[in-house]
């Protein structure tokens, strides 16, 4: 029988994390504001419990979990490697998420120290379609310089596609719109889609449009209506920031992988929430470091097919500060 475990991480600064073993999840994560006090920033349930029971278990929000096999969606409801098809579980030839995915499994514990832990999953061969046997690890990490640092590591026994990441929902004011909120994105390009949200295949340049935030700016700009959109990543060592003038906290990004997926839902469902984050419009925002959705059937894009002997890696970094 699964067992629901919390683990809770501490830095010398307060900071403070908390994860469950379902869903390899983020429940929390405290961190000072300019004023020394400590706001959750990361939207989540009132109770470890809340996240294995209904009504959450029929939502697909993935509160601040563990996204894979593989991230965003794959078209067609299959996928070709090395001239062999492969079936995926799909809603109108949509795959999200790796469908029964790693947010509804119970990781293993593999190691708690008091600033880190590791959580563990075996992808079992074709499970949800997919081939090979997976062994997937993600380390949380908590520094000494209020980062929490997210690392991502699989490898398999047969060719696969793997694209994991994280889903918090982020409020630099732990509750409330994050509609006044500052953003900014290292990128000069997002990826075209259809109504499906699936990819066409094309890059989009991104100046002058409603998603050029290559200057920080209020999310609420002009001509905002909320992302569910991957955008493209620059070179540069900071891929997104967030800055609350309330809290003044700031959060800076870092990551190793070419895209993101920003997400900012209009409203959520009505569900226990540790705050009253049901009621404003846009209550969070989702900085989502992955590979390109359905890369698996674009071959121009970057290749996410894992094979044997090859270690996949994913860094992500949210760095808090104060301003």
């Amino acid at each position: 029988m699964n067992k629901l475990e919390v683990v809770t991480l501490k830095n010398n600064n307060g900071m403070e994390l908390k994860v469950t073993n379902y869903g390899a999840t983020i429940i929390g994560l405290k961190v000072p504001d300019k004023y020394n006090n400590f706001i959750d920033v990361v939207v989540g349930l009132k109770e470890a419990s809340n996240y294995v029971q209904e009504p959450y278990i029929n939502e697909m929000l993935f509160l601040g979990s563990s996204i894979g096999p593989y991230a965003g969606r794959i078209s067609k409801g299959k996928f070709e490697i090395d001239g062999i098809s492969y079936t995926l579980k799909h809603t109108e030839g949509v795959h999200l998420h790796g469908g029964e995915g790693f947010d509804k499994k119970y990781w293993s514990v593999k190691e708690v120290l008091n600033d880190s832990v590791i959580f563990e999953y075996l992808r079992k061969n074709l499970e949800e379609g997919y081939p090979g046997n997976l062994d997937v690890t993600v380390t949380y990490k908590l520094t000494g310089s209020n980062c929490l640092n997210i690392t991502y590591k699989a490898k398999t026994d047969k060719a696969t596609p793997v694209n994991l990441t994280s889903h918090p929902y982020i409020n630099l004011n732990g509750t409330g719109s994050v509609l006044h909120h500052e953003l900014m994105i290292n990128s000069k390009e997002h990826l075209e889609v259809d109504d499906k949200l699936i990819p066409s295949g094309k890059l989009i340049d991104s100046k002058n449009t409603i998603f050029d935030y290559t200057e920080k700016s209020k999310i609420n700009k002009e001509g905002f209506v909320g992302f569910d959109d991957t955008f493209v990543l620059n070179d540069k060592k900071i891929k997104a920031s967030l800055t609350s003038e309330e809290s003044r906290i700031n959060l800076n990004i870092f990551s190793n992988q070419p895209a993101m997926v920003i997400y900012t839902p209009k409203r959520f469902p009505s569900l226990a929430f540790k705050a009253n984050n049901d009621e404003p419009l846009f209550p969070a925002i989702c900085f989502e470091p992955q590979n390109f959705p359905d890369a698996p059937n674009n071959s121009h894009f970057p290749n996410s097919i894992l094979r044997p002997n090859e270690e996949y890696i994913n860094e992500i970094i949210y760095e808090f500060s104060v301003i």
